[in-house]
């Protein structure tokens, strides 16, 4: 897995993000820029998930919208 999304790429997917981890503002969102680090961190954060969690939820929604 690609840990960053190009930014146009993100822009598009920001939508179905909102829907995977509605806990998380626009805000949070569009500042995570697409990077997978910040991304799981965030989850870790909102939703009290270990980091490895956190990161596989992220590596899995980046494969299930790759071809966004």
């Amino acid at each position: 897995m690609n840990n960053d999304i190009a930014e146009g790429k993100w822009k598009q997917m920001i939508g179905k993000a909102k829907t995977a981890w509605g806990e998380l503002t626009d805000d949070e969102l569009t500042k995570a820029q697409g990077n997978a680090d910040k991304l799981a961190g965030l989850i870790q954060e909102r939703y009290g998930k270990t980091r490895d969690e956190a990161e596989l939820e992220v590596r899995r929604f980046f494969d299930r919208n790759r071809d966004l």
